[in-house]
């Protein structure tokens, strides 16, 4: 028996969100901070004894070619990166998907691991995550990925002082994205003005997350968001505008709603963990309670 074991964090956006679908960057270059998180996906795979591929996933699906599976990331994933016999998948994560964490991402890290793994192919973190963008975004355009320079005591204090609530709304951004996909190939004026900001701010982001001035970070990222809900209508919903205002009134500099927006979870900056925690678990919100994590993804193989 083979069984491979595969896990990828999910993720928080942290400036300049929006500028990385290639209806913008294609013309005028994307930049986003992004941090991984102590929250994952987690992927089963296993390899001997199939004799068709058996899926399971929020769905479940059974079938002979990989070719007709209707999960876009297994499909494109089976058919370019398998070529070995039928396999059995299943996976499970900690926060469920269309909540703005970067599950599909993870699910296709995840994936490809795996696959790797089960093919015995070497392989490092750029390639996966080229990869997985090729099988996500884009087919031939490439990914630059650079580490912040942050310290122990920034690290500490964006641990310390980074609260994540839960709207309580799921959403499907598709309708939100492809708004700003069409938008932006017709050099729509406001729409490409709100992007080029956004990319400043990522910029500037990056500036003062390295800096360790997480108080004039907290005051970018309510300008973020500020600029963020004028992008597109379904930015936000009446929920989440409501869990902001609580939360600016009882100890937070600054948030936003992660992902492409209209529900998911609010990341809100403060100066008093306290006061807000209590106000928004009061309003009904719930909390998770997080890390950063600096491993990436991990898989092993269990014979």
């Amino acid at each position: 028996m083979s069984v491979i074991f595969t896990r990828a964090p999910l993720r928080l956006s942290l400036g300049g969100g929006g500028t990385d679908l290639p209806s913008y960057y294609r013309e005028h270059e994307g930049f986003l901070v992004a941090a991984a998180m102590d929250k994952y996906l987690y992927m089963l795979t296993h390899t001997v004894f199939q004799q068709r591929y058996r899926l399971k996933y929020s769905q479940f699906e059974e079938v002979d070619d990989p070719a007709t599976i209707e999960h876009p990331i297994l499909r494109e994933a089976l058919v370019r990166h398998w070529d070995g016999n039928p396999l059995e998948i299943a996976s499970v994560a900690d926060i469920p998907a269309g909540t703005g964490l970067g599950s599909s991402g993870a699910f296709a890290v995840c994936l490809l691991k795996a696959l790797a793994l089960a093919g015995n192919q070497a392989t490092t973190p750029s390639a996966i995550a080229e990869s997985a963008s090729h099988i996500e975004i884009h087919t031939d355009d490439s990914v630059t990925v650079e580490p912040l320079a942050l310290t122990e005591e920034t690290i500490q204090a964006m641990t310390d002082r980074f609260l994540l609530f839960f709207t309580g709304e799921t959403r499907n951004a598709v309708e939100i994205l492809a708004d700003q996909d069409t938008r932006s190939r017709a050099h729509d004026e406001a729409m490409l003005k709100n992007l080029h900001r956004t990319k400043e701010i990522g910029l500037e982001s990056r500036a003062l997350l390295e800096a360790g001035d997480l108080q004039r970070y907290a005051e970018l990222m309510h300008e973020h968001w500020l600029n963020k809900r004028k992008r597109s209508a379904g930015m936000t919903t009446d929920r989440a505008d409501e869990l902001y205002e609580l939360a600016r009134d009882n100890g937070v500099v600054g948030g936003k709603l992660v992902g492409a927006g209209g529900g998911g979870f609010l990341l809100l900056y403060t100066t008093d963990v306290d006061r807000t925690r209590d106000a928004l678990t009061r309003a009904g919100a719930a909390e998770v309670r997080f890390g950063f994590d600096f491993q990436g993804c991990f898989g092993t193989e269990y014979r």
